[in-house]
């Protein structure tokens, strides 16, 4: 996408968003905007398909097909089928969105502009048609979190009326290019408006987007050498972003996730299928990664996440989760209010025997000692996991404002192998809310990482007797030497310009007695008239 391009779609999207800003905040008409954009896109994808595939031999579109006569219900039926097949959902041509922006602006005779019920009954059309499907458990509840009964739309239905149809109109100018199979702006346009909605939301947006710096670091570090990979997963994967962000780095066959918040599970499925991710090729589900892991047979080649930092979860209070494979081999559960090894230990469960894991997580899980000590020391010792460990900037993130690290794991390393430890905490661009890594930053933390190369007070390299020396205390500074030593100082140096300041200063104080003498005054200086 050009500047031009990126300059033009920030603004259109801009005029949306401006359309309920002032009712609502942004993590309230962060979902009406989203859903909307999505039905867009359902719509004028299957009126694409339909017309290019379907109906490319017929002398009509699918938009001019009369679906109250005999000959029009007929046809509709054997492209719903096709649809469905393909698509995975069904509209009929008064159920697109360009019909309902035209109704809404009273383009169509002898129709009411009223389209809140219309919508509202599009909305449910698209899951119901999914029902019994391949497809049904991606397209059901995808709409649940757009409320069109909502007071904060108008105080009346005509009022919600009025801007429901502003919104749509102006999603309606804006070109998507749909028709464009290289063109990938619409999922732009997605990730630009998750990425303002997380700024603007807060410590709320950290639940549902990582920054795309930090999203696009660890993509490159599991995709590695590889130009395809086989399957990806994140337990704890929000609106997708960071799951899709590997598509830039390799071809992905199948992605995997599970998220616990219902309106940010449902982001993140429209964000599959927004940047073109067939139905048969993910499987995101709803659910609490720790306690019900939705996917137990999942053995990723790649796994990438960005946990709640230092959650709680049940931990040793739960018998079951005592005796789970997942976390029953480290000899202790991770602690009640620090959830983050459990995370860890979850997703070495689910990573291939070629995979590679990166996971972002607070620094305290470097060195605190207890129940993640003996986590830890496991790990590495006996399971010879761990590969690398990257410090980052503080301020990163959204919701906290603490240094975070980058842990990568490997089930396939030489015994022998070292540990990479790379300090890029004192290497980013400074924001005004937000601290921020560069593309020079990102791609000397990946080379590095890349290479494993040693450089002075950036990089060394650890052997485990090294860590185990340090008792198995992962705190960066023990490994990366960043102190910087100050200027020796010259004493006699500093004995030679108290002198000159002294003397000068009673030259100074002698012209101040001289000048008092002169003007008849007493001098300031003791013992001076």
């Amino acid at each position: 996408m050009s500047n031009e391009q990126k300059q033009l779609l920030e603004k259109q999207l801009w005029a949306v968003a401006n359309a309920l800003r002032g009712k609502m905040n942004a993590d309230e008409y962060k979902n009406y905007i989203l859903g909307f954009i999505f039905y867009k896109y359902l719509s004028e994808k299957l009126e694409l398909y339909v017309d290019e595939k379907l109906l490319s031999s017929e002398k009509f579109k699918f938009s001019e097909i009369k679906e109250s006569t005999k000959d029009g219900k007929d046809i509709l039926e054997h492209i719903k089928t096709a649809c469905i097949s393909h698509l995975g959902f069904f509209l009929k041509p008064s159920e697109l969105f360009s019909y309902l922006v035209k109704k809404g602006k009273g383009q169509i005779k002898e129709d009411s502009i009223f389209i809140l019920e219309d919508l509202k009954n599009v909305l449910n059309t698209i899951e119901q048609t999914s029902m019994g499907t391949a497809s049904e458990d991606d397209f059901k509840g995808l709409f649940d979190d757009v409320d069109l009964t909502s007071s904060k739309l108008g105080s009346s239905e005509n009022k919600k009326n009025e801007v429901i149809v502003e919104v749509l109109s102006l999603l309606a100018g804006i070109d998507f290019k749909l028709d464009d199979a290289k063109s990938d702006l619409l999922g732009d346009a997605y990730e630009y408006l998750i990425g303002e909605f997380a700024s603007g939301a807060g410590k709320k947006g950290g639940e549902f987007y990582t920054p795309a710096q930090v999203s696009r670091l660890l993509a490159q570090i599991v995709t590695e050498d590889k130009k395809r990979i086989r399957s990806v997963f994140d337990p704890t994967c929000g609106s997708g972003s960071l799951l899709l962000r590997l598509k830039e780095y390799a071809e992905v066959n199948d992605y995997y996730g599970q998220e616990l918040n219902p309106t940010t599970y449902n982001l993140a499925r429209m964000n599959m299928i927004l940047h073109g991710v067939h139905f048969d090729h993910f499987k995101i589900l709803q659910g609490d990664t720790l306690t019900d892991d939705m996917h137990p047979d999942l053995k990723a080649e790649a796994i990438v996440a960005n946990p709640p930092f230092s959650a709680e979860w049940k931990g040793e209070k739960d018998p079951a989760l005592v005796h789970d494979d997942r976390f029953s081999q480290y000899g202790r559960l991770a602690p009640k209010g620090a959830a983050d090894y459990a995370f860890v230990t979850h997703m070495l469960y689910h990573l291939a025997d070629n995979g590679t894991m990166a996971i972002v997580l607070p620094h305290g899980v470097l060195f605190r000692s207890g129940a993640e000590g003996i986590i830890r020391k496991y790990i590495i010792e006996k399971q010879n996991y761990l590969d690398a460990v990257i410090g980052l900037p503080a301020n990163l993130f959204y919701g906290t404002s603490i240094p975070a690290t980058v842990l990568v794991f490997k089930k396939c390393r030489k015994e022998d192998g070292d540990v990479l430890f790379i300090d890029a905490s004192r290497e980013f661009e400074k924001g005004k809310n937000q601290n921020h890594l560069t593309n020079e930053n990102i791609a000397k933390i990946f080379e590095t990482y890349k290479s494993r190369k040693e450089i002075e007070k950036y990089s060394h390299k650890a052997t485990i007797g090294e860590i185990r020396e340090n008792d198995f205390n992962l705190n960066i500074p023990r490994y990366v030497d960043t102190f910087e030593e100050e200027e020796e100082i010259d004493l006699d140096k500093v004995v030679e310009e108290i002198k000159k300041i002294d003397t000068e200063s009673i030259e100074i104080d002698q012209k101040i007695t001289g000048f008092c003498k002169e003007l008849g005054i007493n001098s300031p200086f003791r013992g001076e008239k």
